[in-house]
Protein backbone atom coordinates (compact mmCIF):
# COMPACT_ATOMS: atom_id res chain seq x y z
CA UNK A 1 0.00 0.00 0.00
CA UNK A 2 2.88 2.32 0.76
CA UNK A 3 4.33 1.88 -2.73
CA UNK A 4 0.95 2.70 -4.27
CA UNK A 5 0.71 5.86 -2.18
CA UNK A 6 4.20 6.96 -3.18
CA UNK A 7 3.41 6.34 -6.86
CA UNK A 8 0.12 8.24 -6.65
CA UNK A 9 1.74 11.18 -4.89
CA UNK A 10 4.51 11.31 -7.47
CA UNK A 11 1.97 11.31 -10.29
CA UNK A 12 -0.07 14.13 -8.74
CA UNK A 13 3.02 16.23 -8.07
CA UNK A 14 4.25 15.83 -11.63
CA UNK A 15 0.84 16.65 -13.09
CA UNK A 16 0.61 19.76 -10.92
CA UNK A 17 4.08 20.89 -12.00
CA UNK A 18 3.26 20.33 -15.66
CA UNK A 19 -0.11 22.07 -15.38
CA UNK A 20 1.57 25.10 -13.85
CA UNK A 21 3.51 25.58 -17.08
CA UNK A 22 6.88 25.02 -15.41
CA UNK A 23 8.25 22.66 -18.08
CA UNK A 24 7.28 24.71 -21.14
CA UNK A 25 9.82 27.57 -21.38
CA UNK A 26 12.91 26.91 -23.47
CA UNK A 27 15.05 28.19 -20.60
CA UNK A 28 13.74 25.49 -18.25
CA UNK A 29 14.37 22.73 -20.80
CA UNK A 30 17.89 23.98 -21.53
CA UNK A 31 18.67 24.25 -17.82
CA UNK A 32 17.71 20.61 -17.25
CA UNK A 33 19.83 19.46 -20.19
CA UNK A 34 22.81 21.44 -18.89
CA UNK A 35 22.21 19.85 -15.49
CA UNK A 36 22.53 16.40 -17.06
CA UNK A 37 25.73 17.52 -18.78
CA UNK A 38 27.17 18.65 -15.44
CA UNK A 39 26.11 15.39 -13.83
CA UNK A 40 27.91 13.37 -16.50
CA UNK A 41 31.06 15.44 -16.11
CA UNK A 42 31.15 15.87 -12.32
CA UNK A 43 29.99 12.38 -11.38
CA UNK A 44 31.99 10.35 -13.89
CA UNK A 45 33.84 8.39 -11.21
CA UNK A 46 30.65 7.57 -9.30
CA UNK A 47 28.83 6.49 -12.47
CA UNK A 48 31.72 4.24 -13.50
CA UNK A 49 31.84 2.77 -9.98
CA UNK A 50 28.13 1.96 -10.02
CA UNK A 51 28.39 0.28 -13.42
CA UNK A 52 31.39 -1.63 -12.17
CA UNK A 53 29.41 -2.82 -9.14
CA UNK A 54 26.41 -3.88 -11.22
CA UNK A 55 28.10 -5.28 -14.31
CA UNK A 56 31.84 -5.35 -13.65
CA UNK A 57 31.93 -2.93 -16.57
CA UNK A 58 35.39 -1.54 -17.40
CA UNK A 59 35.82 2.19 -16.93
CA UNK A 60 36.65 2.73 -20.60
CA UNK A 61 33.41 1.05 -21.71
CA UNK A 62 31.44 2.96 -19.09
CA UNK A 63 32.74 6.23 -20.46
CA UNK A 64 32.35 5.35 -24.17
CA UNK A 65 29.00 3.53 -23.92
CA UNK A 66 27.26 5.54 -21.23
CA UNK A 67 28.74 8.90 -20.25
CA UNK A 68 29.82 10.07 -23.70
CA UNK A 69 26.44 9.13 -25.23
CA UNK A 70 24.55 11.12 -22.59
CA UNK A 71 26.91 14.04 -23.16
CA UNK A 72 26.55 13.88 -26.94
CA UNK A 73 22.73 13.63 -26.78
CA UNK A 74 22.46 16.58 -24.40
CA UNK A 75 24.71 18.77 -26.56
CA UNK A 76 22.78 17.83 -29.70
CA UNK A 77 19.45 18.62 -28.00
CA UNK A 78 20.75 21.96 -26.72
CA UNK A 79 22.00 22.88 -30.17
CA UNK A 80 18.67 22.08 -31.82
CA UNK A 81 16.23 22.94 -29.03
CA UNK A 82 14.99 26.25 -30.46
CA UNK A 83 14.56 24.73 -33.92
CA UNK A 84 12.66 21.74 -32.55
CA UNK A 85 10.38 23.98 -30.49
CA UNK A 86 9.69 26.49 -33.27
CA UNK A 87 6.19 26.09 -34.76
CA UNK A 88 6.21 25.10 -38.42
CA UNK A 89 4.00 27.15 -40.71
CA UNK A 90 2.29 25.35 -43.59
CA UNK A 91 -0.04 26.41 -46.36
CA UNK A 92 -3.67 25.40 -45.94
CA UNK A 93 -5.09 23.49 -48.89
CA UNK A 94 -7.91 25.37 -50.58
CA UNK A 95 -9.85 22.12 -50.77
CA UNK A 96 -9.37 21.29 -47.10
CA UNK A 97 -13.10 21.26 -46.45
CA UNK A 98 -13.59 18.13 -48.58
CA UNK A 99 -13.90 14.82 -46.75
CA UNK A 100 -12.25 11.42 -47.26
CA UNK A 101 -13.43 7.85 -47.27
CA UNK A 102 -11.65 7.41 -43.95
CA UNK A 103 -11.32 3.62 -44.05
CA UNK A 104 -9.12 3.86 -47.13
CA UNK A 105 -6.87 6.67 -45.92
CA UNK A 106 -4.64 4.54 -43.64
CA UNK A 107 -4.49 1.89 -46.37
CA UNK A 108 -2.89 4.47 -48.66
CA UNK A 109 -0.09 5.08 -46.17
CA UNK A 110 0.39 1.36 -45.57
CA UNK A 111 0.65 0.68 -49.31
CA UNK A 112 2.98 3.63 -49.85
CA UNK A 113 5.27 2.20 -47.16
CA UNK A 114 5.37 -1.15 -48.98
CA UNK A 115 3.12 -3.24 -46.74
CA UNK A 116 0.63 -6.01 -47.32
CA UNK A 117 -2.70 -4.91 -45.82
CA UNK A 118 -5.92 -6.35 -44.45
CA UNK A 119 -8.80 -3.88 -44.16
CA UNK A 120 -11.70 -4.60 -41.81
CA UNK A 121 -14.47 -2.03 -42.52
CA UNK A 122 -17.00 -1.22 -39.80
CA UNK A 123 -19.96 -3.58 -39.71
CA UNK A 124 -22.28 -0.76 -38.64
CA UNK A 125 -21.96 0.67 -42.16
CA UNK A 126 -22.71 -2.53 -44.11
CA UNK A 127 -23.28 -0.94 -47.51
CA UNK A 128 -19.92 0.80 -47.47
CA UNK A 129 -18.26 -2.34 -46.13
CA UNK A 130 -19.71 -4.45 -48.94
CA UNK A 131 -18.76 -1.87 -51.54
CA UNK A 132 -15.13 -1.82 -50.38
CA UNK A 133 -15.01 -5.62 -50.36
CA UNK A 134 -16.31 -5.63 -53.92
CA UNK A 135 -14.30 -2.75 -55.38
CA UNK A 136 -10.82 -3.03 -53.90
CA UNK A 137 -9.97 -6.44 -55.45
CA UNK A 138 -10.80 -4.97 -58.86
CA UNK A 139 -8.27 -2.19 -58.54
CA UNK A 140 -5.44 -3.46 -56.32
CA UNK A 141 -3.38 -6.61 -55.89
CA UNK A 142 -5.69 -8.84 -53.89
CA UNK A 143 -2.85 -11.19 -53.00
CA UNK A 144 -1.38 -8.40 -50.88
CA UNK A 145 -4.38 -6.22 -50.04
CA UNK A 146 -7.48 -7.91 -48.64
CA UNK A 147 -10.84 -6.85 -47.23
CA UNK A 148 -12.41 -8.90 -44.43
CA UNK A 149 -16.05 -8.22 -43.63
CA UNK A 150 -17.99 -9.17 -40.53
CA UNK A 151 -18.78 -8.24 -36.95
CA UNK A 152 -17.33 -9.03 -33.55
CA UNK A 153 -16.37 -12.69 -34.28
CA UNK A 154 -14.46 -11.72 -37.43
CA UNK A 155 -12.80 -8.76 -35.74
CA UNK A 156 -11.80 -10.93 -32.76
CA UNK A 157 -10.39 -13.59 -35.06
CA UNK A 158 -8.28 -10.97 -36.82
CA UNK A 159 -7.04 -9.47 -33.56
CA UNK A 160 -5.96 -12.87 -32.29
CA UNK A 161 -3.46 -13.11 -35.12
CA UNK A 162 0.05 -11.65 -34.89
CA UNK A 163 0.35 -8.52 -37.05
CA UNK A 164 3.21 -6.10 -37.57
CA UNK A 165 0.96 -3.06 -37.03
CA UNK A 166 -2.68 -2.42 -36.13
CA UNK A 167 -4.51 0.78 -37.08
CA UNK A 168 -7.93 1.30 -35.49
CA UNK A 169 -10.46 4.10 -35.93
CA UNK A 170 -13.41 4.18 -33.53
CA UNK A 171 -14.26 4.70 -29.88
CA UNK A 172 -12.06 4.38 -26.80
CA UNK A 173 -13.94 1.35 -25.45
CA UNK A 174 -13.05 -0.75 -28.49
CA UNK A 175 -9.64 0.93 -28.58
CA UNK A 176 -8.84 -0.61 -25.20
CA UNK A 177 -9.86 -4.04 -26.52
CA UNK A 178 -7.63 -3.59 -29.57
CA UNK A 179 -4.70 -2.64 -27.34
CA UNK A 180 -5.22 -5.66 -25.08
CA UNK A 181 -5.01 -8.00 -28.08
CA UNK A 182 -2.01 -6.14 -29.49
CA UNK A 183 -0.20 -6.40 -26.15
CA UNK A 184 -0.19 -10.20 -26.38
CA UNK A 185 2.12 -9.99 -29.40
CA UNK A 186 3.78 -6.63 -28.59
CA UNK A 187 2.20 -5.28 -31.77
CA UNK A 188 2.49 -1.51 -32.20
CA UNK A 189 -0.83 0.28 -32.67
CA UNK A 190 -2.18 3.54 -34.02
CA UNK A 191 -5.50 4.54 -32.44
CA UNK A 192 -7.65 7.32 -33.87
CA UNK A 193 -10.45 7.56 -31.32
CA UNK A 194 -12.32 10.84 -30.79
CA UNK A 195 -13.60 12.29 -27.58
CA UNK A 196 -15.44 15.41 -26.53
CA UNK A 197 -14.21 18.07 -28.95
CA UNK A 198 -14.84 21.54 -27.44
CA UNK A 199 -15.68 24.77 -29.27
CA UNK A 200 -14.84 27.95 -27.38
CA UNK A 201 -16.60 31.06 -28.74
CA UNK A 202 -15.32 34.48 -27.78
CA UNK A 203 -17.60 37.55 -27.93
CA UNK A 204 -15.54 39.43 -30.54
CA UNK A 205 -16.27 37.09 -33.47
CA UNK A 206 -18.19 37.42 -36.72
CA UNK A 207 -21.17 35.63 -35.23
CA UNK A 208 -22.94 34.59 -38.43
CA UNK A 209 -19.77 33.08 -39.95
CA UNK A 210 -19.00 31.38 -36.63
CA UNK A 211 -22.46 29.80 -36.47
CA UNK A 212 -22.21 28.56 -40.07
CA UNK A 213 -18.80 27.01 -39.51
CA UNK A 214 -19.87 25.30 -36.29
CA UNK A 215 -22.99 23.99 -38.02
CA UNK A 216 -20.94 22.72 -40.97
CA UNK A 217 -18.56 20.88 -38.65
CA UNK A 218 -21.36 19.44 -36.53
CA UNK A 219 -24.48 18.70 -38.56
CA UNK A 220 -22.89 19.08 -42.00
CA UNK A 221 -20.42 16.36 -41.10
CA UNK A 222 -22.59 13.23 -41.00
CA UNK A 223 -25.03 14.83 -38.53
CA UNK A 224 -22.43 14.87 -35.77
CA UNK A 225 -21.32 11.28 -36.30
CA UNK A 226 -17.65 12.09 -36.81
CA UNK A 227 -14.67 11.85 -34.48
CA UNK A 228 -13.79 15.54 -34.96
CA UNK A 229 -17.36 16.78 -34.66
CA UNK A 230 -17.89 19.67 -32.18
CA UNK A 231 -19.15 18.02 -29.00
CA UNK A 232 -20.03 21.08 -26.91
CA UNK A 233 -19.71 24.86 -27.01
CA UNK A 234 -18.31 27.05 -24.23
CA UNK A 235 -19.10 30.75 -24.24
CA UNK A 236 -19.85 33.47 -21.71
CA UNK A 237 -23.22 33.85 -20.05
CA UNK A 238 -23.63 37.31 -21.56
CA UNK A 239 -22.86 36.13 -25.10
CA UNK A 240 -24.81 32.84 -25.05
CA UNK A 241 -28.21 34.37 -26.09
CA UNK A 242 -26.64 35.90 -29.23
CA UNK A 243 -24.87 32.62 -29.99
CA UNK A 244 -28.11 30.69 -29.65
CA UNK A 245 -30.03 33.10 -31.83
CA UNK A 246 -27.44 32.92 -34.60
CA UNK A 247 -27.30 29.12 -34.52
CA UNK A 248 -31.11 28.92 -34.71
CA UNK A 249 -31.16 31.15 -37.81
CA UNK A 250 -28.38 29.16 -39.51
CA UNK A 251 -30.00 25.80 -38.76
CA UNK A 252 -33.37 27.01 -40.06
CA UNK A 253 -31.69 28.12 -43.27
CA UNK A 254 -29.66 24.91 -43.66
CA UNK A 255 -32.33 22.34 -42.82
CA UNK A 256 -35.70 24.14 -42.82
CA UNK A 257 -38.42 24.28 -40.21
CA UNK A 258 -38.83 20.50 -40.38
CA UNK A 259 -35.25 19.17 -40.41
CA UNK A 260 -36.38 15.55 -40.21
CA UNK A 261 -37.59 15.89 -43.80
CA UNK A 262 -34.39 17.54 -45.02
CA UNK A 263 -32.47 15.61 -47.66
CA UNK A 264 -29.32 17.37 -46.45
CA UNK A 265 -29.32 15.82 -42.98
CA UNK A 266 -27.80 12.36 -42.45
CA UNK A 267 -29.64 9.78 -40.42
CA UNK A 268 -28.30 8.03 -37.32
CA UNK A 269 -26.27 5.00 -38.34
CA UNK A 270 -28.42 2.36 -36.58
CA UNK A 271 -31.12 1.87 -33.95
CA UNK A 272 -28.64 1.26 -31.14
CA UNK A 273 -27.05 4.65 -31.64
CA UNK A 274 -30.47 6.26 -32.13
CA UNK A 275 -31.63 4.91 -28.76
CA UNK A 276 -28.35 5.94 -27.10
CA UNK A 277 -28.79 9.52 -28.32
CA UNK A 278 -32.43 9.58 -27.28
CA UNK A 279 -31.40 8.44 -23.81
CA UNK A 280 -28.91 11.32 -23.59
CA UNK A 281 -31.68 13.80 -24.48
CA UNK A 282 -34.29 12.22 -22.25
CA UNK A 283 -32.20 12.07 -19.08
CA UNK A 284 -34.17 13.81 -16.34
CA UNK A 285 -31.58 16.48 -15.59
CA UNK A 286 -31.11 17.23 -19.30
CA UNK A 287 -34.53 17.12 -20.99
CA UNK A 288 -35.52 20.59 -19.79
CA UNK A 289 -32.26 22.08 -21.07
CA UNK A 290 -33.24 21.67 -24.74
CA UNK A 291 -33.66 25.15 -26.26
CA UNK A 292 -33.85 24.21 -29.95
CA UNK A 293 -34.68 21.06 -31.90
CA UNK A 294 -35.18 17.78 -30.10
CA UNK A 295 -37.43 16.20 -32.75
CA UNK A 296 -36.79 12.59 -33.67
CA UNK A 297 -38.21 9.88 -35.92
CA UNK A 298 -37.30 6.33 -34.93
CA UNK A 299 -38.57 4.86 -38.18
CA UNK A 300 -36.28 7.09 -40.24
CA UNK A 301 -33.53 6.96 -37.58
CA UNK A 302 -33.37 10.73 -37.74
CA UNK A 303 -32.75 13.23 -34.94
CA UNK A 304 -32.94 16.95 -35.62
CA UNK A 305 -30.11 19.36 -34.82
CA UNK A 306 -30.57 19.98 -31.11
CA UNK A 307 -29.18 22.70 -28.87
CA UNK A 308 -29.07 22.46 -25.08
CA UNK A 309 -28.19 25.27 -22.70
CA UNK A 310 -26.14 24.55 -19.57
CA UNK A 311 -26.67 20.81 -19.32
CA UNK A 312 -25.24 19.69 -15.94
CA UNK A 313 -21.59 18.71 -16.14
CA UNK A 314 -22.32 15.45 -14.34
CA UNK A 315 -24.98 14.42 -16.88
CA UNK A 316 -24.25 11.62 -19.34
CA UNK A 317 -24.32 14.02 -22.29
CA UNK A 318 -21.40 15.92 -20.76
CA UNK A 319 -19.44 12.88 -19.62
CA UNK A 320 -19.37 10.78 -22.80
CA UNK A 321 -18.70 11.50 -26.45
CA UNK A 322 -22.02 12.44 -28.07
CA UNK A 323 -21.32 11.34 -31.67
CA UNK A 324 -24.60 12.70 -32.94
CA UNK A 325 -26.65 15.87 -33.59
CA UNK A 326 -26.92 17.07 -29.97
CA UNK A 327 -24.87 20.15 -29.08
CA UNK A 328 -24.77 21.43 -25.48
CA UNK A 329 -23.79 25.05 -24.84
CA UNK A 330 -22.02 25.57 -21.53
CA UNK A 331 -21.69 29.09 -20.13
CA UNK A 332 -18.92 30.61 -18.02
CA UNK A 333 -18.44 34.06 -16.51
CA UNK A 334 -15.14 34.71 -18.30
CA UNK A 335 -13.92 33.06 -21.48
CA UNK A 336 -10.58 32.05 -19.89
CA UNK A 337 -12.51 29.75 -17.54
CA UNK A 338 -13.06 27.47 -20.53
CA UNK A 339 -9.47 26.19 -20.28
CA UNK A 340 -9.96 24.55 -16.89
CA UNK A 341 -13.31 23.10 -17.98
CA UNK A 342 -11.80 21.49 -21.07
CA UNK A 343 -8.82 20.16 -19.15
CA UNK A 344 -11.09 18.59 -16.53
CA UNK A 345 -12.35 16.20 -19.21
CA UNK A 346 -10.52 13.59 -21.29
CA UNK A 347 -8.23 15.03 -23.94
CA UNK A 348 -10.12 15.62 -27.21
CA UNK A 349 -9.14 14.72 -30.74
CA UNK A 350 -9.72 18.34 -31.77
CA UNK A 351 -10.24 21.63 -29.97
CA UNK A 352 -11.73 24.73 -31.61
CA UNK A 353 -11.55 28.40 -30.69
CA UNK A 354 -13.41 31.26 -32.39
CA UNK A 355 -11.80 34.58 -31.54
CA UNK A 356 -10.01 37.61 -32.98
CA UNK A 357 -7.87 37.91 -29.86
CA UNK A 358 -4.32 36.75 -30.66
CA UNK A 359 -3.41 36.61 -26.97
CA UNK A 360 -6.36 34.31 -26.25
CA UNK A 361 -5.36 32.08 -29.17
CA UNK A 362 -1.84 31.84 -27.77
CA UNK A 363 -3.11 30.93 -24.31
CA UNK A 364 -5.53 28.38 -25.77
CA UNK A 365 -2.75 26.75 -27.77
CA UNK A 366 -0.45 26.55 -24.75
CA UNK A 367 -2.96 25.49 -22.10
CA UNK A 368 -5.32 23.10 -23.88
CA UNK A 369 -4.11 19.60 -24.75
CA UNK A 370 -5.75 18.15 -27.86
CA UNK A 371 -4.86 16.01 -30.85
CA UNK A 372 -5.29 19.01 -33.16
CA UNK A 373 -6.48 22.59 -32.95
CA UNK A 374 -8.24 25.06 -35.26
CA UNK A 375 -8.92 28.75 -34.81
CA UNK A 376 -12.12 30.14 -36.36
CA UNK A 377 -13.30 26.96 -38.07
CA UNK A 378 -14.04 23.31 -37.39
CA UNK A 379 -12.87 20.05 -38.92
CA UNK A 380 -10.90 21.37 -41.88
CA UNK A 381 -7.53 20.13 -40.61
CA UNK A 382 -8.67 16.56 -41.28
CA UNK A 383 -7.87 16.61 -44.99
CA UNK A 384 -4.79 18.78 -45.11
CA UNK A 385 -2.09 16.31 -46.14
CA UNK A 386 0.68 18.49 -44.67
CA UNK A 387 -0.70 18.24 -41.13
CA UNK A 388 -0.47 15.24 -38.77
CA UNK A 389 -3.89 13.92 -37.79
CA UNK A 390 -4.14 11.99 -34.54
CA UNK A 391 -5.10 12.10 -30.91
CA UNK A 392 -3.49 12.45 -27.52
CA UNK A 393 -4.38 10.61 -24.32
CA UNK A 394 -7.78 8.96 -24.62
CA UNK A 395 -8.39 10.50 -28.05
CA UNK A 396 -5.73 8.24 -29.52
CA UNK A 397 -2.07 7.70 -30.27
CA UNK A 398 0.00 8.05 -33.40
CA UNK A 399 -0.75 10.21 -36.43
CA UNK A 400 -1.45 9.82 -40.11
CA UNK A 401 -2.25 11.71 -43.36
CA UNK A 402 0.33 12.51 -46.02
CA UNK A 403 3.91 11.76 -45.05
CA UNK A 404 2.72 10.97 -41.51
CA UNK A 405 0.77 7.99 -42.90
CA UNK A 406 3.92 6.75 -44.63
CA UNK A 407 5.96 7.17 -41.45
CA UNK A 408 3.27 5.42 -39.42
CA UNK A 409 3.54 2.25 -41.50
CA UNK A 410 7.27 2.38 -42.19
CA UNK A 411 10.31 1.62 -40.07
CA UNK A 412 13.36 3.87 -40.37
CA UNK A 413 16.15 1.32 -40.29
CA UNK A 414 19.60 2.72 -39.58
CA UNK A 415 22.34 1.36 -41.88
CA UNK A 416 25.99 2.42 -41.47
CA UNK A 417 28.69 1.20 -43.86
CA UNK A 418 32.38 1.88 -43.15
CA UNK A 419 35.65 0.73 -44.68
CA UNK A 420 38.28 -1.50 -43.09
CA UNK A 421 40.69 1.44 -42.83
CA UNK A 422 41.22 3.78 -39.88
CA UNK A 423 41.61 1.30 -37.02
CA UNK A 424 41.97 2.91 -33.58
CA UNK A 425 43.90 0.64 -31.22
CA UNK A 426 42.72 2.72 -28.27
CA UNK A 427 39.26 1.27 -28.84
CA UNK A 428 40.21 -2.28 -27.93
CA UNK A 429 41.25 -4.15 -24.74
CA UNK A 430 43.39 -4.38 -22.82
CA UNK A 431 42.27 -0.96 -21.62
CA UNK A 432 44.73 1.53 -20.20
CA UNK A 433 44.50 5.08 -18.85
CA UNK A 434 46.45 6.20 -21.91
CA UNK A 435 43.88 4.67 -24.26
CA UNK A 436 41.03 6.20 -22.25
CA UNK A 437 42.67 9.62 -22.53
CA UNK A 438 42.85 9.30 -26.33
CA UNK A 439 39.22 8.11 -26.54
CA UNK A 440 38.01 10.99 -24.40
CA UNK A 441 39.85 13.39 -26.67
CA UNK A 442 38.32 11.84 -29.80
CA UNK A 443 34.80 11.99 -28.36
CA UNK A 444 35.34 15.65 -27.43
CA UNK A 445 36.62 16.47 -30.91
CA UNK A 446 40.24 17.10 -29.92
CA UNK A 447 42.36 17.18 -33.16
CA UNK A 448 45.52 15.76 -31.52
CA UNK A 449 43.61 12.82 -30.06
CA UNK A 450 42.04 12.14 -33.46
CA UNK A 451 45.47 12.04 -35.07
CA UNK A 452 46.78 9.75 -32.32
CA UNK A 453 43.81 7.40 -32.78
CA UNK A 454 44.24 7.37 -36.57
CA UNK A 455 47.94 6.54 -36.20
CA UNK A 456 47.13 3.68 -33.87
CA UNK A 457 48.68 5.22 -30.79
CA UNK A 458 47.85 3.64 -27.45
CA UNK A 459 48.89 6.46 -25.17
CA UNK A 460 51.56 4.42 -23.40
CA UNK A 461 51.12 1.97 -20.54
Amino acid sequence: MEAVTVAAEAREQLRASFSSGRTRPAAWRAAQLRGLLRMAAEMEAEICAALRADLAKPRTESYVHEISLVTSSCKFALKNLEKWMKPEKLRLSLMAFLKHLLAVDPVIGAIAAGNAVVLKPSEIAPATSTLLADLLPRYVDSSCIKVVEGGIPETTALLEQKWDKIFYTGNSKVGRIVMSFAAKHLTPVVLELGGKCPVVVDSNVDLHVTAKRIAAGKWGCNNGQACISPDYIITTKSFAPKMLDSLRKVLDKFYGKDPLRSADLSRIVNSNHFNRLKALMDEEMVSDKIVFGGQSDEQQLKIAPTLLLDAPLDSAIMKEEIFGPLLPIITVDKIHESFALINSMTKPLAAYLFSKDSKLKHLFERNVSAGGMIFNDTGIHLTNQHLPFGGVGESGMGAYHGTFSFDSFAHRKAVLDRSFLGEAKARYPPYTLGKLKILKGVLKGNPLAMVQAALGCTGGA
